[in-house]
C-alpha cells in the first residue's frame, strides 16, 4: 500500500520578492525559487545570491521551507561554477536544492555541502528503479515526471522506501515537450529552454510558406485563427487532491515562477483552503478568476490534451489594490487604505481576498487619493522596486501599517488610477493589511 500523507506540503512558486511574500501570506508550506543562475525560468525576477540569506530567514520565520532550483541542463562552464554556488546556498540556510543533472549532484557531494536533494521533473523519473538510483546517490525526494499517470505514481510509490518522498505538480502551465526537454525555442530564436530561456514557441500560431511563392504565407488551418497543435492545456487538480494523497504524494507543487503576485496569491489561497477542507466547488470557481488556458488533469487520468483552438488566456477578475491598513470609524464602518494596482472607481464591483477566508464583496464610499507626503517610499509609481520589497521582507508582516499612512489630506476622486499610490475609502468590512482587493473584468 502506498504511503499516505495526511498533511501534504503545499509548494508554491516564488519568481520574485512580491510573489514570495504572497505565497507565504496565503498559506504555502514551502516555496521554490531560483537565484540568477541555474534555474529553468530565467525570465522570472529571481533573486540575487546575496539576497538568499534574508529570503530564507524571512521564510523560516513564518515556518516555510525554501527549495532552490538548480535544474538546467549543465554544460562545462556551469559545472565549474557549481561548488561556490552550493556553498552559498548552504550558508544561506536553504532547505533543499532541486537538481536534474547527475553531474550537478556529483559536484554537490564532492563539496560536502549538507543540502537535501530533490530530483527535478527535468530528470523524467518515471519508474521505481530510476528513483532508487537517485536515492542511492543521496536524493531525498523525486519530482515525478509530468507524463506519469496517477496509477503509475501509486505503483512506483509502493516499490519505494518511506524515506524517499514523491512530489507532483498539481496546477499550472504544461509543456508540449517531454518533461520540459524542448529544442523549438533554441532552434527558432537561439534562446535555449533547457538553460531557462524558453520563448514558448509552442504557443505561437504557425503558417506555411509555399516554396515557389516566396513571401506568400498560408495558414495551417484548424480554424480561421490558425493552428495551435502544440499548445498544452493548463493543469488543474483541485478536485483530485485526495487521490494524490492516496497515491503517496507528499508535496503538491504549483507551477508559475514566471507568474505575477496576484496569480500566486490566488492559486495558493485556493489550494490552501482546499487542503484545509473548504468546499471544492467554491475553490474550483476561485481558480477561474485568474489568467489560464483551458484546464485539464494533464496525464493523471489518461493522455493530456492540447488547447488547439487558440492560445488566448481567460480570467474573470484582476487585481485592483492591496490593503495597506484600516482603522475603525465611529459608525461601525472602517476606513481602508490601499495601494492601487489597476484603476477602479466607487461603483466598481470589488471583492476582498483574505487568507483562509472565502472572498467577500465590498461596498465602498468616499474614494479619495492620498497625495505623497512623508511616506514617499510607499508612493513610488510603477512596479515596486526591489529595494522596497527587500525591506518588506523585514517589515511587511507587521500587524498594521497605519503608521505609514499619508500625512497629507486625502482628496476625493472619481477613480483610483495612479498605480502604486495610496487611496482610501470607507467600507463595512474590517480589512487586514495585505488582503487583496480584486474586481470583475
Amino acid at each position: 500500500m502506498a504511503k499516505r500523507y495526511d498533511k501534504p506540503e503545499l509548494l508554491a512558486p516564488a519568481g520574485g520578492f512580491e510573489q514570495l511574500f504572497y505565497a507565504i501570506h496565503f498559506g504555502a508550506d514551502a516555496v521554490y525559487l531560483a537565484s540568477d543562475r541555474f534555474g529553468m525560468r530565467q525570465r522570472a525576477s529571481n533573486f540575487k545570491l546575496d539576497d538568499l540569506p534574508r529570503v530564507v530567514s524571512f521564510a523560516h520565520e513564518h515556518g516555510v521551507k525554501v527549495h532552490v532550483t538548480c535544474n538546467i541542463v549543465m554544460h562545462e562552464d556551469d559545472i565549474a561554477d557549481l561548488p561556490g554556488y552550493y556553498r552559498a546556498l548552504e550558508a544561506a540556510g536553504v532547505d533543499a536544492v532541486i537538481i536534474g543533472d547527475l553531474g550537478a549532484l556529483r559536484v554537490l557531494r564532492e563539496t560536502g555541502c549538507d543540502l537535501d536533494v530533490h530530483v527535478s521533473t527535468q530528470a523524467s523519473v518515471s519508474n521505481a528503479q530510476t528513483a532508487l538510483v537517485w536515492r542511492d546517490l543521496g536524493a531525498k525526494r523525486i519530482v515525478c515526471a509530468r507524463e506519469m499517470s496517477l496509477d503509475a505514481i501509486k505503483r512506483m510509490r509502493e516499490q519505494l522506501p518511506d524515506d524517499l518522498e514523491l512530489e507532483a505538480f498539481v496546477h499550472g502551465s504544461m509543456c508540449m515537450a517531454y518533461s520540459g526537454r524542448c529544442l523549438i525555442s533554441d532552434y527558432l530564436t537561439g534562446r535555449s529552454a533547457l538553460s531557462g530561456h524558453c520563448t514558448q514557441s509552442c504557443r505561437w500560431s504557425y503558417t506555411l510558406e509555399e516554396a515557389k511563392r516566396p513571401g506568400e504565407h498560408f495558414p495551417i488551418e484548424q480554424d480561421g485563427h490558425g493552428s495551435y497543435i502544440m499548445n498544452a492545456e493548463d493543469l488543474n487538480m483541485i478536485r483530485h487532491l485526495e487521490s494524490l494523497r492516496d497515491a503517496g504524494i507528499c508535496s503538491f507543487k504549483i507551477e508559475g515562477r514566471n507568474k505575477k503576485a496576484f496569480y500566486v496569491a490566488s492559486v495558493v489561497n485556493a489550494y490552501r483552503q482546499a487542503l484545509d477542507g473548504a468546499d471544492l466547488d467554491i475553490m474550483a470557481e476561485e481558480l477561474e478568476t485568474i489568467s489560464h488556458r483551458p484546464y485539464s488533469t494533464g496525464f493523471f487520468f489518461g493522455p493530456a490534451h492540447q488547447a488547439d483552438l487558440t492560445d488566448e488566456h481567460v480570467w474573470t477578475h484582476e487585481w485592483a489594490a492591496e490593503v495597506v491598513g484600516s482603522t475603525p470609524l465611529a459608525d461601525g464602518c472602517h476606513r481602508c487604505f490601499v495601494r492601487c494596482r489597476n484603476a477602479f472607481s466607487g461603483s466598481t464591483k470589488l471583492e476582498a481576498l483574505s487568507p483562509h477566508t472565502l472572498p467577500c464583496e465590498l461596498a465602498i464610499c468616499g474614494l479619495s487619493w492620498c497625495p505623497p507626503g512623508d511616506n514617499a517610499p510607499m508612493q513610488e509609481s510603477g512596479t515596486a522596486s526591489e529595494s522596497k520589497l527587500r525591506e518588506a521582507l523585514r517589515s511587511r508582516s507587521s500587524a498594521s501599517a497605519l503608521e505609514d499612512m499619508p500625512s497629507t489630506t486625502p482628496q476625493p476622486v472619481e477613480v483610483a488610477n495612479r498605480a502604486m499610490e495610496i487611496y482610501c475609502f470607507d467600507c463595512d468590512v474590517a480589512l487586514k493589511p495585505h488582503d487583496l482587493i480584486r474586481m470583475s473584468r
